[in-house]
């Protein structure tokens, strides 16, 4: 390899008393993929921050080309050919492709923008790249896989020559991630140095040259990607060897516990249009799509925060009631797409988010009151049960880690609050309540864990699947997708095929059916 385009070196930086990184040092050379792994929490955004100007390292330093790159300085970052593509695409989508691409390129006391001299560049660019999108489509009318070129173009237009890419495929078909491989090949042969951060073990290795493992903040590991395997990056993330859930098939499937027949939902954010389903008790069902195309109308419905306008949903055999609190009361538990925005309230501690859910139930409240050591014992449990770490019950919920706010989300679901004699007497039906939650809608319930917290996520899914609960699983993530599902089915433009065995279905099946080339009836499961 030539010399390193990029160098960290000694690279520190402290939040308090929390060392997010410890003494890095790091290169890449021109031409390079480097995977750069670690467990949520493990130091990764820290670092990535640091290298883009968003932070200052307290110790440490950076060169590119040889060059020390000044600390703290966006402008000088890009300057220097350091651009990101986040997990998040950052796109207007009422502009055209152009014009998302020029924001910010130009002085704003220029009296003209050069539209002519930057298409010719932007075409330019992408034939260059392999990177084909019409500069005059408007970014809305694109799809996800066409919106992260758009992401890729933005960040090689302006000239840059190391690339961060975070998590890069997640929201991705698989037509689309073999796109994105063809085109990274075809940017290492440019020169470009490539920073791929992802959870997806199995592309790490099949796209990287090298790969650096943080855990801690520590840099605890770094090899040839061809040296290395899946079960060996695990351990290195976590510690220890991770071990995948157990899967086996559905044993004991039950009553149709959730019925959609023929719904069709109002255009919000995203729209249902005649979709059927039915869950079963002690069965998975796991949902595929890309982002945007029904999912979120669809969980939304379940969860008693959008109606249908259209069509008929029953819960074990009754009209679904409209209100989420009812829907709780009933056993209906939910894992939110968002956990920060919707999840959780990061500034209340950890036990009032453990019971906010069911916060006015006899379990936590009388006559108005909030019965606070029986919240905060129940929120203990819950935290020892699904090993929530960062803290005790008294700690702000902002204050842990993705995977850990996940796992608090997930004990609050799953796990039931004790009942008393005196409770039962003033809710009877908490005397038949369910050890498991009745029916459960996981919306992309590991989404940006690492390794070590999705199998600890799934491992409980399947659990409450065995004990007896109806479960829907939403994921963008088609290995989820076929490790969790017993039956299978995808959404594209607010439609849904059916729900067919997962032994039925091929990835590239699948795939086609996330573009909206579907092979299956969509006729109700």
């Amino acid at each position: 390899m030539s010399e390193p385009v990029l160098t960290l070196s000694g690279i520190t930086k402290r939040f308090g008393d929390l060392v997010a990184n410890d003494n890095i040092s790091l290169d890449i050379s021109p031409g390079e993929v480097l995977a750069l792994l670690g467990e949520n929490g493990a130091g990764k955004s820290t670092l990535v921050s640091i290298l883009f100007g968003h932070y200052t390292a307290d110790a440490g330093e950076i060169r590119v080309a040889g060059k020390l790159l000044p600390p703290g300085d966006p402008r000088a970052a890009l300057a220097a050919g350091i651009g990101m593509v986040h997990q998040h695409f950052t796109l207007a989508d009422n502009l055209s492709v152009l014009d998302n691409v020029m924001l910010g390129t130009e002085p704003l006391w220029q009296p003209f923008t050069q539209h002519r001299e930057a298409r010719d560049k932007l075409i330019a660019v992408g034939l260059e790249f392999g990177l084909n999108v019409d500069p005059k489509a408007k970014v809305g009318n694109l799809s996800v896989g066409e919106r992260q070129r758009v992401e890729i173009l933005k960040a090689l237009y302006r000239g840059a020559r190391i690339l961060i890419l975070d998590e890069p495929t997640a929201v991705l078909t698989p037509q689309e991630s073999e796109s994105l491989f063809e085109v990274l090949a075809q940017m290492v042969s440019q020169g470009l140095a490539i920073i791929f951060i992802s959870h997806k073990l199995g592309e790490v290795l099949r796209v990287s040259r090298r790969v650096a493992v943080l855990r801690g903040g520590k840099l605890v590991a770094e090899a040839l990607a061809k040296d290395c395997t899946q079960v060996q990056l695990a351990q290195w993330m976590v510690g220890h060897a991770v071990a995948p859930p157990e899967r086996h098939p559905a044993q004991n499937i039950g009553e149709a516990v959730c019925v959609l027949d023929q719904v069709s939902t109002t255009a919000q954010r995203e729209q249902l249009n005649q979709v059927s389903l039915t869950l079963h008790s002690g069965e998975i069902v796991a949902i595929a799509g890309v982002s945007g195309n029904g999912q979120v109308a669809l969980a939304e419905l379940l969860c008693g925060t959008r109606q249908a306008t259209s069509g008929q949903v029953t819960f074990l055999g009754q009209p679904l009631p409209q209100h989420p609190a009812e829907l709780v009361a009933l056993g209906v538990a939910r894992i939110p797409e968002d956990r920060h925005a919707v999840g959780v309230v990061g500034d209340l501690p950890v036990w009032e988010n453990a019971v906010s859910e069911r916060l006015r139930s006899p379990a936590f409240s009388r006559f108005g009151w909030v019965r606070r050591a029986r919240a905060r014992a129940y929120a203990k449990r819950v935290m020892e049960a699904f090993d929530v770490r960062g803290g005790g019950p008294l700690v702000a919920a902002r204050s842990l880690s993705g995977g850990n706010m996940q796992k608090l989300i997930l004990g609050r679901a799953l796990m039931q609050p004790e009942s008393t004699a005196m409770d039962t007497q003033a809710n009877p039906a908490s005397a038949n309540a369910a050890k498991v939650p009745r029916l459960i809608i996981a919306h992309q319930p590991t989404w940006g864990l690492d390794i070590g917290a999705v199998a600890y996520v799934q491992a409980q899914l399947i659990a409450a699947r065995d004990a007896g609960a109806a479960v829907l699983v939403i994921s963008d993530d088609l290995d989820e997708v076929l490790t969790l599902g017993d039956r299978v089915a995808v959404m594209h433009a607010g439609q849904m095929t059916a729900a067919q065995p997962a032994t039925d279905w091929t990835r590239e099946a699948i795939g086609l059916a996330m573009a909206g080339v579907a092979a299956h009836d969509k006729a109700a499961a």
